[in-house]
């Protein structure tokens, strides 16, 4: 047996390829879209590592080419629902006792797997089944899901490591045992890092997992369930049902076993699981752990200080980077009188160079949004503020959803600081700008800290640094991860550790130990050497010596 005393070194984050014209990434790349574009998938659920068909079938299509069909998948009905929970409990017995350097090892695998292996395919996927152009699918499916498992096999060493002080005479130790029962995990279309992260964070440490993917992104959560399994995951710890979000919600949160809830999306879904928690609390063995990261009304709050040109590639990139469908994408800017014109003109000549298309086309900065659903609600905005006389859509503002659900970049300009689009979130390359007086920096400062229910993410430019500290003081609670002089968006893993609070979600900051220290629950063991032989204390005994007043 290895007794070694092992421990993990910190990571480097996974360098992002740049597919620039001629290179063998390229290539490699577009040969993996090609064969993916010409087949149609038949996916399955893969309960307790086996394979299993429903014959209830839904279609995985192209957003920019809704009429190209990449994959029919089959939906889990009550039965399957069961069969998973039972699987992950059937597997919690072995799991759990796995030595955590061999559940490193397995991590570990799977980040090697997708950096050489299954790299190009992975991100081919993420391109086609979630419209990300070639850059937005490398940071994302490639390099952010490395880095989550590489820094994760680092985390928990170090949280293993982390014991208590001992006395003379007695040991004392922390043993971080995983929760007790079954993690529901329940994964967004946006992104394919956080679609493995959800269930490879638990179960690192140790936990099994039923996984609900969002049916949007199905193919690549797909091919990540099959990664899986080649790295060594054994089966039942991971169980793959796709199906009614609803249907599934309702059985997983209902069942005795539950302990945790790893939950990307709505903030509207994730009160819904919280009052489901409350409903069931009374069948439940533990209380289950909610962590969950949700909606967001990012900010740019730009100072009087600021450089234009910083602000306007900001915006741009902040709001239009895969159309706006980022929890941290900007949604809403607050900009000085003394500086609009000069960054209105500097974002119209930026609007004026992007192109909307096929995500095969590298060319595109922007590709379609994920379905009909989320066209029909970007362009209602858009609609509701052609209409309003407290705002005019001063570039953009059209869609067309007869290939693809391809939406405009989209700018706002409200005079009203809690207009409809300034508040609720979007999720669509749409920015709403309003313009202060300069003189009302504070004052305007507190309005964006309380206009919208969210607390997610945002920043500030300024060159001037009281403005910048008097800024992080008032949106103190504003956001959780905050950016001075940089867009709100693309946090790394393993230097911004990402969430939010307010309505944005539980700040379990995913891409530190915090959040894997959700998926453990301690038992303090203390070990005495000498135990007493004798129950009486030495106070006890008479003190003949002791003179006594009477």
């Amino acid at each position: 047996m290895n007794n070694a005393i092992f421990n993990i070194g910190r990571p480097e984050n996974e360098h992002s390829l740049d597919y620039a014209p001629g290179c063998k990434e390229r290539k490699a790349l577009n040969a993996e879209l090609d064969k993916l574009s010409a087949e149609v998938q038949d996916i399955p659920l893969i309960i307790g590592g086996k394979e299993v068909r429903t014959g209830n079938v839904g279609d995985v299509v192209i957003p920019h080419d809704h009429q190209h069909v990449l994959a029919h998948y089959h939906k889990a009905g009550e039965k399957e629902i069961q069969q998973a929970i039972s699987a992950a409990l059937k597997a919690h017995k072995s799991w759990e006792s796995f030595p955590w350097v061999d559940r490193v090892s397995i991590t570990l695998k799977v980040a090697e797997l997708i950096s050489r292996k299954y790299r190009f395919v992975l991100n081919a996927a993420t391109m086609l089944g979630q419209g990300k152009n070639a850059y937005q699918a490398e940071i994302d499916a490639a390099c952010e899901t490395i880095d989550f498992l590489k820094f994760n096999a680092f985390f928990i060493s170090e949280i293993y490591k982390e014991q208590p002080h001992s006395q003379p005479g007695i040991i004392n130790r922390v043993e971080y045992r995983p929760l007790e029962g079954f993690v529901l995990t329940v994964s967004p279309f946006n992104f394919t890092a956080i679609g493995s992260n959800l269930n490879m964070a638990p179960v690192l440490m140790g936990n099994t997992v039923v996984w609900k993917p969002a049916t949007t992104s199905i193919l690549s959560n797909y091919i990540l369930m099959k990664i899986y399994q080649e790295a060594g995951v054994p089966d039942g710890v991971i169980n793959f049902i796709p199906g009614s979000g609803s249907l599934i919600g309702k059985a997983a949160m209902a069942h005795r076993d539950l302990s945790g809830v790893h939950f990307t999306g709505s903030t509207a879904t994730f009160n819904s699981i919280w009052k489901l928690a409350a409903d069931n609390m009374s069948n439940y063995k533990s209380y289950p752990r909610l962590v969950g990261e949700t909606g967001g009304k990012d900010f740019i709050f730009v100072h009087s200080s600021a450089d234009p040109q910083e602000v306007a590639v900001a915006i741009v990139r902040g709001a239009y980077e895969y159309q706006g469908q980022k929890c941290s994408a900007a949604s809403r800017a607050y900009l000085p009188e003394s500086l609009w014109k000069e960054i209105r003109e500097r974002i119209a000549e930026m609007i004026s160079r992007i192109t909307v298309g096929d995500a095969r086309e590298f060319s595109h900065f922007m590709n379609a949004v994920i379905d009909e659903n989320s066209f029909d609600n970007i362009m209602g905005y858009i609609d509701h503020a052609h209409k309003s006389t407290d705002a005019e859509v001063i570039f953009g503002g059209k869609g067309d959803k007869s290939k693809g659900y391809f939406v405009d970049p989209t700018v706002i300009l409200t005079t009203n600081p809690h207009f409809k689009t300034m508040e609720e979130e979007i999720f669509g390359p749409v920015m709403t700008i309003y313009v202060y007086k300069d003189k009302d920096f504070e004052q305007t400062l507190n309005i964006c800290d309380e206009t919208s229910p969210y607390g997610l993410t945002g920043s500030v430019f300024s060159k001037d640094r009281d403005a910048l500290n008097t800024a992080c003081r008032i949106l103190r609670y504003a956001a959780g991860n905050f950016y001075f002089n940089d867009k709100p968006s693309g946090a790394v893993v393993g230097q911004q550790p990402f969430g939010g609070a307010r309505g944005s979600g539980t700040n379990d900051k995913s891409g530190s130990f915090l959040n894997l220290l959700r998926w453990v629950n301690p038992r303090t063991i203390k070990e005495t050497l000498m135990p007493a032989t004798e129950f009486t204390y030495p106070f006890m005994k008479e003190d003949k010596c002791q003179n006594r007043s009477t």
